[in-house]
């Protein structure tokens, strides 16, 4: 007990979470757990406000540990629900602070674009849509294109996690892009796909013969469970699924860590190093306190959400911590087995597994990935941007956050 690291944040959370870990609940747990309550803080530097979720992470693990099965008896903390207006407003203002989000998110675009160059009816199945907004400038770029748009159909799968926001994204991603579509002169139709990914088959998403499919796979496919979690092995099953519906493209942008299969101290470590580059990165990538927010547009020109500047108050980015950042941390740290949904991995393995479903790499379009680049680094040199392979990698400094590849 006597030796643990006082007033070191760092070194203490990890000691705290290598206790918890090899012995449960001890005295040794309880004094660590008290020192770093006294040295996080919300609103405090980058480090201290991430410490405040993994503590919180700590907590939840530490007391849900029972005598005959620490690992299975493992619960998942109680996470107060948001409207869905603040859940996507949260993860919206979250994706303009840390811009690799929504970089990753204008690559993909542009390698669907290439993918359904000439069709006149597209397809679009979004397993991840949220509150629809990347494709708000995918459709703003097909109605543009030479000779006309095409007709579009989206299919759009709800929130893997609907405790994490109160009532239906679906339909507020429907009428969202409905209003893009119209006012970009884009034919749509969006049809709600309002079913879990366990129960999810073929016939749910209404692929008509003739229309050139696209599927996109947006931040939300380690959400899936695998094999780890159930002999269904669903994150499998639904590439699987999506390979026999032969599309144009597959889309794939997942964050760039692993917090699947690793022991508990090995993804906390991840954990810590991925998620206090996030942190930092908002902090060096906020405007000051005194200047005023420019107008947004989310319907707006291509690149237009990285010239806006991001909001500047601490309720507005303590808000989007706790309702973003905050909730995967507390998952990824306290829960084990179906209860933890944040099951990242590299993308090293997500390469295994769509090349074990029969998909093959397609080329991302350089030249967008290119100008991507450019305009992030004239905002910070601190955003990393790297194409290798035809795979593009975004993040802070040294370390990749977020991975975008297309498959066919």
């Amino acid at each position: 007990m006597m030796g643990f690291p006082k007033g070191d944040l760092k070194e203490l959370l990890i000691a705290c979470a290598r206790a918890i870990d090899e012995e449960g609940s001890s005295i040794a747990t309880d004094v660590m757990l008290q020192e770093l309550r006294k040295l996080v803080s919300v609103s405090g530097e980058p480090l201290q406000r991430l410490g405040a979720y993994m503590v919180e992470g700590l907590a939840a693990r530490l007391a849900s540990y029972c005598t005959t099965d620490r690992v299975s008896g493992c619960k998942k903390p109680k996470m107060k629900k948001t409207s869905i207006e603040e859940r996507i407003s949260h993860m919206e203002t979250l994706h303009d602070v840390c811009r690799y989000f929504r970089s990753g998110y204008l690559s993909a675009n542009g390698a669907i674009k290439e993918a359904v160059r000439g069709e006149d009816k597209i397809h679009i199945i979004d397993f991840h849509i949220t509150g629809g907004s990347q494709l708000v400038g995918l459709i703003r770029e097909l109605s543009r294109r030479k000779g006309g748009p095409p007709t579009v159909r989206i299919t759009g799968i709800d929130d893997s996690v609907p405790t994490y926001a109160a009532g239906s994204l679906l339909e507020e991603a429907g009428m969202r892009l409905q209003f893009v579509a119209c006012k970009y002169g884009v034919a749509l139709e969006f049809h709600a796909a309002a079913i879990s990914v366990e129960e999810l088959e073929g016939a749910h998403l209404a692929v008509i013969p003739g229309e050139a499919l696209v599927v996109n796979f947006n931040l939300g496919l380690h959400r899936i469970p695998d094999d780890t979690v159930s002999t269904a092995n669903h994150r499998d099953r639904i590439l699987r699924l999506v390979k026999s519906l032969s599309p144009k493209v597959v889309t794939l942008v997942e964050q760039e860590l692993d917090t699947n299969t690793g022991p508990f101290k090995q993804r906390f470590m991840e954990t810590l190093d991925y998620y206090a580059a996030v942190f930092e990165s908002m902090d060096l990538t906020l405007i000051s306190r005194g200047e005023k927010r420019e107008q947004r547009d989310y319907y707006g020109d291509f690149f237009e959400y990285i010239n806006q500047a991001p909001p500047s108050d601490d309720s507005t980015r303590i808000g989007i911590e706790q309702h973003c950042l905050g909730r995967e941390v507390v998952s990824i740290v306290a829960c084990e087995g179906a209860e933890r949904v944040e099951r990242h991995e590299p993308f090293h393995k997500w390469k295994v597994r769509l090349t074990m479903a029969g998909f093959t790499p397609s080329q991302l379009n350089s030249d967008l990935n290119d100008r991507i680049r450019k305009r992030l680094q004239s905002h910070n040199s601190n955003y990393l941007c790297d194409e290798r392979d035809g795979v593009f990698y975004l993040g802070w400094k040294d370390r990749p956050l977020v991975v975008t590849s297309a498959w066919h």
